[in-house]
């Protein structure tokens, strides 16, 4: 076990190292990098703690193997305008269908959930009968920071986490904190309740085109609108994930004009197949304006109508009074035990269980 910990510790160590250096233009697009064999005799580390470095450069975009040849740089900083592959519109890229998480349920410790809800019961007693704070539970909201600081490299305060029931009444609540007057941008095609909600709030809606690795770069700075949402891990129905160039495009859009923000929408992502989870814009990003959206309502079940948003700080004041005032939707005794499942460890347990299984 403690092997294992670490090699896992010295194939991140690798990863970073060579993505730092993908990052500085030490390797330029479109070079290729030095041989597994040499990265692993210059750094004294073995072949597979290599490869596996290799493979999680590979899964975020940063670079491309090329068989029987080695490894080559696909990063590259975009001038904002398309590059000749991105000009495929998204009529030539075939829809996909996800299939790796199709059996989740029969791998959930169902079990060990309903022992948390018994044990919630008995140790907390009435307290579950009192009314939720409207931003959510002091401890589930710890709980959530404790862990999107361990697995998705995310380091906020609890204050910044707002429970609701789910994503698409978080959507609301953004909507009536950001403004009506703004135009909202979303994926063509995009999971259809985010355009149905944007619309029902009576929005003007940007649709823009995804390409083979996301938004079109032409579609991107060519149009006009305040409030980019994305879904960047796997977008619902077209399968596309936005490449690492990609998801620094994003935020060089929201850097180039003040009053822009970014909605993340980072459903399902915790299930990537890769050994480390995917970066998320809100880790990437330098300026304080990207809103983070995850629900449970994947990684445990559709019945658990449990979301979470992440606020920039500068936007807390702006939340407190534009949307404040609503009560929690989420029944204290649900965020109980979603808190309990989380800090012992179970959440995550289950988390890794699956990704193990959609890497076999």
């Amino acid at each position: 076990m403690e092997n294992n910990k670490k090699t896992e510790k010295a194939y991140i160590q690798l990863y970073k190292k060579l993505r730092d250096g993908i990052l500085k233009g030490v390797y330029p697009y479109g070079s290729k990098l030095p041989s597994k064999r040499l990265i692993s005799e210059e750094l004294s580390v073995s072949i597979i703690t290599v490869e596996h470095a290799m493979s999680i450069l590979s899964e975020e975009g940063y670079i491309s193997p090329v068989e029987r040849s080695g490894y080559y740089v696909a990063y590259r900083e975009n001038d904002g305008f398309a590059s000749v592959s991105e000009k495929e519109i998204f009529r030539h890229v075939k829809p996909q269908h996800n299939s790796l998480s199709a059996d989740v349920s029969s791998l959930f410790p169902f079990s060990v959930f309903a022992k948390t809800m018994r044990r919630v019961l008995t140790e907390y007693g009435e307290e579950i009968l009192i009314k939720s704070p409207n931003s959510g539970c002091d401890m589930l909201r710890s709980a959530i920071s404790d862990y999107l600081a361990r697995s998705r490299n995310m380091n906020v305060s609890d204050n910044q986490i707002i429970i609701g029931s789910g994503a698409e009444y978080l959507y609301g609540l953004l909507i009536q904190m950001l403004g009506r007057d703004k135009v909202y941008g979303i994926e063509k095609p995009s999971y259809e309740k985010i355009e149905q909600v944007y619309r029902a709030n009576d929005v003007d809606l940007c649709l823009l085109s995804l390409g083979k690795d996301g938004i079109l770069s032409s579609e991107l700075f060519n149009a006009s609108f305040d409030i980019l949402h994305i879904t960047p891990y796997r977008s619902y129905p077209s399968g596309v994930t936005a490449s690492a160039s990609k998801r620094r495009e994003y935020i060089k859009w929201s850097a180039a004009e003040k009053g822009r923000y970014i909605i993340e929408d980072d459903f399902e992502s915790e299930f990537t197949p890769s050994s480390k989870p995917e970066e998320t814009v809100f880790s990437l990003a330098s300026k304080d304006n990207v809103i983070y959206i995850n629900t449970f309502s994947k990684t445990i079940a559709p019945s658990m109508r449990t979301g979470y948003m992440v606020l920039p700080e500068k936007l807390l004041p702006v939340y407190e009074k534009q949307a404040g005032f609503y009560s929690c939707s989420v029944p204290t005794f649900d965020q109980y035990v979603l808190a309990e499942f989380i800090s012992g460890g179970d959440f995550e347990r289950h988390i890794n269980r699956v990704r193990r299984h959609n890497r076999r």
